[in-house]
């Protein structure tokens, strides 16, 4: 019986669906239904009802899904442990961070870091949300940085930054004459938005539904620096933290424009695992980043 099993077991169980847990794990519908019959014939037991839709867990079912939540929560606290015994005499601490966070805003607070701790490596690497959780659950990175964090019995996660969200577009668009709009002027413009699985996207979708808008990007990206790139090139407007485009106001390559219904934010969060074993200048990270010192 492999973890990864397990795993696949307890997000069929979760979502009811062998698609759903097909689609978290990458794999095909039929390599679930294959894995699932294979753990049942290891455990002598039916775990699921096929024939019901949704799929219906049996008893026998609900009694390993309870196991398998915690042989999986225990060995990621284990590795968890391990990492930080790996790390702690080597005076390293392991951040990961979403692009536009570890580029704009955490800098920053790197200096800060470092001036206390001069001797402590701190090794930042950009990855998408997704990836994050997956390092903090398994220990491999200590402390996350992420945008619209999800709440997780097993994170804990702790307010960041929120970043004021501006209409951004270029300095030859004709709304870079004006300081303020309306955001339904956005209806009428190419808008450039992020692909649907990143988070932010499904907040501006919320931000737009709020005020009865149907927007529908005419280009999407995965990352930030696309989506600059392209609204440099005059190619549409889009909505982002301001903080993420600081940089280029400087340079005069992109025009922030202030949204005068709401002060519309995009709210960020630090992300560790529960019972995460920090090193002391672990902890005053995180008590740095959430203004606790």
């Amino acid at each position: 019986m492999h973890l990864e099993t397990l795993k696949l077991f307890r997000d069929v169980a979760e979502s009811r669906s062998l698609s759903k847990a097909a689609e978290i794990h990458i794999l095909s519908q039929s390599a679930v239904s294959q894995q699932l019959a294979h753990l049942e014939s290891i455990l002598r037991c039916p775990l699921v009802n096929r024939k019901k839709r949704p799929i219906e867990i049996t008893k026998e079912g609900q009694l390993v899904h309870i196991a398998a939540k915690d042989i999986i929560a225990r060995y990621e606290e284990l590795q968890s442990e391990l990492n930080a015994i790996k790390f702690a005499g080597a005076g390293r601490l392991n951040v990961a961070a979403i692009f536009s966070i570890g580029m704009h805003t955490l800098p920053e607070y790197l200096k800060k870091f470092m001036a206390r701790y001069p001797d402590v490596h701190v090794h930042v690497e950009y990855l998408s949300a997704g990836k994050i959780y997956e390092l903090i659950l398994t220990g491999e990175v200590d402390i996350g940085l992420v945008a619209i964090p999800k709440r997780d019995k097993r994170l804990e996660v702790h307010d960041f930054e929120n970043e004021p969200l501006v209409l951004v577009c270029s300095t030859k668009h004709p709304l870079a004459a004006e300081s303020e709009v309306d955001i339904s002027v956005v209806q009428f413009e190419r808008f450039i938005g992020f692909d649907e699985e990143i988070p932010t996207r499904g907040w501006i979708d919320g931000i737009f539904k709020r005020y009865g808008l149907n927007i529908k990007p005419a280009m999407q990206f995965d990352n930030i620096e696309t989506v600059k790139r392209a609204i440099e090139l005059n190619a549409g407007v889009s909505i982002l933290p301001q903080t993420a485009i600081e940089q280029e106001i400087a340079a005069g390559t992109l025009r922030a424009v202030t949204l005068s219904n709401e002060k519309f934010v995009r709210p960020t969060g630090v992300i560790v695992r529960k019972n995460k074993i920090l090193t002391r200048p672990g902890k005053y990270f995180v008590n740095l980043l959430c203004k606790s010192e």
